[in-house]
């Protein structure tokens, strides 16, 4: 164990070398930080920053040898990480240091039990024998805040929910109680409820164990919740390393001060919609049921998941459905744009009920009513140039295609990127370009709705900033009315004019962005207020009114 005087860890000029032909010679370049007992070190920056090659350069899971260390020294306790021979460096591993893992479903083993997962560094690394090693299984579990430890010890990972699939991760690198627990991203994918859940989980466990943490993110919002320090780093160096206070409210770098300027958050000042006219479409009653289960001479269950929902989308207006995975929120979009057909109640677009059309007479509607997925990579044919994704809806309502890619290289421009990259595949673009695209194509049948998705839930605060503003000013240029899919009501208050909260399939609370925020009714909605990270800090003035100015434009829609 490490002594006061003696961090838990500490790097000395680390630097993680890239294969040549790289966009940098160094994916991390020399970098010193220092993590303490009871200290929890977040590390900060977006997709590229070299922050999880940091984290995996101490756990020595680096790809050698086309990235490994190329300089420095990882201390734990005194002993370097990288001269130690592999079977020190296994033994280590678990005992002296744990790991937490962002997509805990690519991390544990589909074929395995959880129980026999987590009894597996018990196995390796302890001399506790079979009853042994099971009774501490059920102890992490209970520990951990998972419901009946006995049955979940015998249940696949893919019987779990995302938090619970986090939990039985965090079990796994707490099982030898290590000195040292990194987190790479444990909560980017997560619920904002959950989310809150693994964080309270992860600074209990921290306090009761005494252990130093490295907790890696992209959120300024995470960071002000639970962290000591902060190290905050851009292509592959640390550009600010101070204590959590001063990088919070006393940014010094451009860069930290961008970043804290991206963290989205409610602006008070954001001016009401005025409905006027006719509602451009009206859901009354819309259910959705799915069966579940069953098989051949066996019936399944039913899964209710839009039940009695009614909502109404003005021209011009963005309606923000928010809830929880499971609320029914992604499955009314989709019943909307006719890739689930409602099982009652009326959708009714422009005068037109949608619900019960055949696929041929709904056809001439996916014109005017388009959608932007979560995932752009896996909604963008990767055999297609960008200009053929793009062409491809107007092509085939008869748009002749060199008009087609014409406007393809028109809608590029329009959504940030240079008409040049027409050429080019998805998979040469980074996330957040991807999106621009996913939009592009989306617009390229000139819509009068979108439905957007969780078109942000999976990018870096600061891109996902310019995706919301870019979608805000597609609103404002084309008259486009929007119906915006998340599970973050901060995300929600930065375009969003009405937000609509689902539960279980039910809308529980509906109003402007201004009441749902300043006085929620339902106590749903209070809990998905009070698990948004990081709210006793103030974001420093002179970086939030950045953001306060684009929401301060006139409310003015083109027609």
């Amino acid at each position: 164990m490490s002594t006061a005087k003696q961090p838990v860890l500490e790097l000395r000029n680390l630097s993680v070398s890239l294969p040549p032909g790289g966009d940098r010679p160094f994916a991390v370049e020399q970098v010193n930080l220092r993590v303490a007992a009871k200290e929890i070190l977040c590390i900060v920056g977006e997709s590229g920053s070299g922050k999880s090659m940091v984290a995996h350069a101490i756990m020595g899971l680096l790809p050698e040898p086309h990235v490994k260390v190329a300089a420095g020294e990882a201390l734990l306790n005194g002993e370097n990480l990288f001269t130690m021979s592999r079977t020190r460096q296994r033994q280590v591993r678990g005992v002296g240091m744990g790991m937490i893992f962002q997509e805990p479903m690519t991390a544990l083993n589909p074929l395995m039990r959880v129980g026999e997962q987590i009894e597996e560094a018990l196995r390796l690394h302890s001399d506790l024998d079979g009853r042994g090693r099971r009774a501490r299984v059920l102890e992490l579990l209970a520990d951990v805040g998972l419901p009946n430890p006995e049955d979940l010890r015998r249940s696949y990972p893919f019987r779990l929910s995302g938090g619970q699939r986090q939990r039985v991760m965090i079990a796994i690198a707490l099982a030898l109680e290590p000195d040292l627990l990194i987190a790479d991203e444990p909560t980017t994918a997560l619920d904002v409820t959950t989310q809150k859940q693994i964080l309270d989980l992860i600074r209990k466990v921290q306090a009761e164990k005494g252990m130093g943490v490295i907790f890696i993110t992209h959120d300024f919002g995470v960071v002000a919740e639970i962290a000591d320090s902060v190290a905050v780093m851009q292509h592959g160096r640390c550009v600010e390393y101070a204590r959590a206070e001063q990088v919070l409210n006393r940014p010094e770098h451009t860069y930290t001060r961008e970043l804290i300027a991206a963290v989205p958050h409610y602006i008070e000042h954001r001016e009401d919609f005025v409905r006027e006219g006719t509602a451009l479409l009206k859901a009354d009653s819309v259910r959705k049921v799915f069966q579940v289960g069953g098989g051949f001479l066996r019936r399944g269950r039913e899964l209710i998941a839009a039940d009695n929902v009614s909502l109404t989308i003005h021209p011009g207006e963005t309606v923000g459905v928010v809830g929880e995975s499971g609320s029914g929120k992604s499955t009314l979009g989709r019943c909307i744009v006719g890739l689930h057909k409602a099982d009652g109640g009326r959708i009714v677009f422009q005068g037109t009920d949608l619900v019960g059309l055949s696929r041929k007479a709904f056809r001439p509607f996916r014109k005017d009513v388009q959608m932007v997925f979560q995932d752009p990579y896996a909604s963008l044919n990767p055999r297609y140039r960008v200009a053929d994704i793009i062409s491809q809806g107007p092509i085939a309502f008869g748009t002749p295609r060199k008009k087609a890619h014409e406007r393809a290289r028109e809608l590029l421009e329009l959504v940030g990127l240079d008409a040049s990259v027409a050429r080019r595949f998805p998979h040469e673009f980074s996330g957040g370009q991807r999106q621009r695209i996913s939009i592009a194509r989306a617009l390229a049948l000139d819509p009068k709705l979108l439905i957007a998705d969780e078109p942000v839930s999976a990018l870096d605060v600061s891109v996902q900033t310019q995706v919301l503003d870019l979608l805000d000013d597609i609103r404002y240029q084309l008259g486009l009315a929007m119906l915006f899919i998340t599970h973050d009501l901060r995300v929600a208050a930065q375009v969003c004019d009405t937000i609509a909260v689902m539960q279980t399939g039910r809308i529980v609370e509906l109003g402007t962005c201004r009441d749902v925020f300043s006085n929620p009714t339902h106590s749903y909605t209070r809990t998905l207020l009070d698990a948004i990270p990081g709210q006793q800090w103030e974001i420093p003035a002179d970086l939030r009114h950045l953001r306060g100015e684009r929401a301060r434009r006139p409310r003015e829609v083109s027609r």
